[in-house]
């Protein structure tokens, strides 16, 4: 199967505009990205309870599939122990293996995937994609997001100096973990603008692409969401 081209969405699959699943059956697959902090994990739940397609992540099937010591998962955790990023080849037969079980027959939300022009030419061979999200947020506000985040070291709980700020009790022991700084933030924005740009360019092309302002609140950015899936 091929990408769809023509319209963003199936004209048979609608959704309601307060961002709720009206429950008809939508048989393709969609695809997520966006800037490192722009939100991705939690519009992704929205999306997936939305539209009933189950979110996933080839990273969380990677894991999965090392754990279940699968002839992939042995494949692939050789690459993983040796620091080296696992092929192309095998993360799209994971997700071919993944997209037949029950609960994929509908299509899913792919959570991050893809990364890169290959690989979106690749996974077109595998599944039809109707929409492409793209959260896009400005360097500047990423970089406000990730560098004021703090963890609590015992609860793991994640706040924000200005966004979400820690209780008083517990602003003492609060910490910055070590890649919530500026240079690596600034590395992961320029890698993910030199892998994405040909990418957007390659699904808008398609007129596939749907370009959502990230840099909102969360139910304001899952509202646009729920507004363009439902054009």
């Amino acid at each position: 199967m091929g990408i769809c081209g023509g319209n963003k969405i199936n004209h048979k699959n609608r959704f309601t505009y307060d961002g709720g699943y009206d429950g008809t059956t939508m048989t393709t697959s969609i695809v997520l990205f966006g800037p490192p902090g722009a939100g991705k994990g939690t519009q992704a739940s929205k999306i997936s309870e939305m539209t009933g397609k189950p979110q996933i992540s080839t990273g969380d099937m990677l894991r999965i599939a090392v754990s279940e010591a699968s002839d992939l998962g042995a494949k692939a955790q050789s690459y993983m122990e040796s620091g080296i990023l696992v092929p192309d080849e095998l993360i799209i037969e994971l997700i071919s293996n993944r997209l037949k079980q029950e609960d994929a027959i509908n299509g899913v939300l792919f959570d991050g995937f893809p990364r890169t022009l290959n690989q979106a030419i690749a996974l077109s061979s595998i599944v039809d994609i109707s929409s492409v999200i793209s959260i896009e947020v400005p360097d500047e506000e990423i970089i406000k997001r990730i560098v004021g985040r703090r963890m609590d070291p015992i609860t793991k709980e994640i706040y924000h100096i200005s966004f979400k700020p820690a209780p008083d009790e517990i602003q003492g022991r609060l910490i910055q973990r070590k890649d919530d700084n500026v240079e690596t933030v600034m590395n992961r924005l320029k890698t993910y603008h030199q892998q994405t740009s040909p990418l957007s360019s390659w699904y808008d092309d398609q007129n596939l692409l749907i370009p959502i302002d990230g840099n909102k609140s969360i139910e304001e950015v899952a509202t646009d969401i729920s507004k363009f899936l439902s054009n």
